[in-house]
């Protein structure tokens, strides 16, 4: 038999907020929606020592908090850096496209750029050999625009279905839970589409000397639609003003084991220092 709620008890021992010391000025503990809470410790129960209801909100969402505190990371692009920054138009491009945030020469918009390994962990150093993302947020006045882009102006393959089947094996072995080059190759020995990304992964491009020394492009060609109606496909190639520099495939060992943060390293460093990274957007119309 459930008591009537005059006998569902908390321990009238636990502090409540009201006698918590205020000389502090703590303020009102609340919930994650704003409600007040006058007892943090214990849940309600039926009587004093009978189940937990779920009534007690405040305790569900407490728990909902701590088991969601850990979010899983991502299956690709799991570490990376980023920064804020502006896009600033240049040059007239209005024949191309009728987008406002491209409209006229010195319009600047804000956006924010992450730079990341592909398929190594989070935990994963920045100098491993593999392509680099390049992805671009512009906060236009039309709205958020997402650019997917890599440090490659080509990619494994031209397949929307292969992705997944270029991801897997270059993870770890489900067998071994280690990376398995056999894996990796049975695959793209298989796939001769994949070979001019592997030209440039396997050279010291492969390894760049952090993010702000390398290019980036846009993983898709864009079809721009100008204010005539005449559409231009258009893939849009990003030049470091750094310019280019990689590291060789002993130095970027070295680096892994000496200091795994070194692409977000250099790339925090600048930015304090007030160097700050920039690229140079070309379009390559089709």
């Amino acid at each position: 038999m459930i008591p009537p709620a005059k006998d569902i008890k908390q321990d009238p021992n636990a502090f409540t907020s009201t006698q918590l010391p205020r000389d502090g000025d703590w303020g009102q503990m609340t919930t994650s929606f704003g409600a007040p809470i006058t007892d943090d410790i214990p849940p309600l129960t039926v009587g004093e020592r009978g189940p937990i209801l779920l009534q007690d909100f405040h305790l569900i969402d407490k728990l909902a908090h701590f088991d969601r505190e850990r979010v899983p990371e991502r299956v690709v692009h799991a570490k990376g850096a980023g920064a804020h920054g502006y896009f600033e138009v240049t040059k007239d491009v209005s024949h191309l496209t009728s987008a406002k945030f491209l409209s006229q020469v010195g319009k600047r918009t804000p956006m924010f750029a992450r730079f990341s390994t592909v398929i190594p962990e989070s935990g994963s150093a920045d100098t491993v050999r593999n392509p680099r993302g390049f992805a671009l947020k512009f906060y236009t006045e039309e709205g958020n625009f997402d650019m997917v882009g890599n440090n490659t102006p080509v990619f494994f393959d031209n397949v929307l279905a292969s992705f997944v089947d270029i991801i897997h094996p270059q993870k770890r072995d489900p067998r071994t839970h280690m990376f398995n080059p056999d894996m990796f190759w049975d695959r793209f020995t298989l796939r001769p589409v994949s070979f001019h990304q592997l030209l440039i992964q396997f050279s010291n491009r492969g390894t760049p000397d952090g993010y702000r020394h390398m290019h980036g492009f846009s993983s898709h060609t864009y079809k721009l639609i100008n204010s005539e109606g005449v559409p231009h496909y258009v893939k849009w190639h990003f030049r470091t003003d750094q310019g280019i520099k990689n590291l060789k495939a002993e130095e970027a060992v070295k680096w892994a084991g000496k200091d795994p943060d070194y692409a977000t390293r250099d790339l925090f460093n600048a930015i304090e220092r007030g160097d700050y990274p920039s690229w140079t957007l070309y379009f390559q119309v089709l």
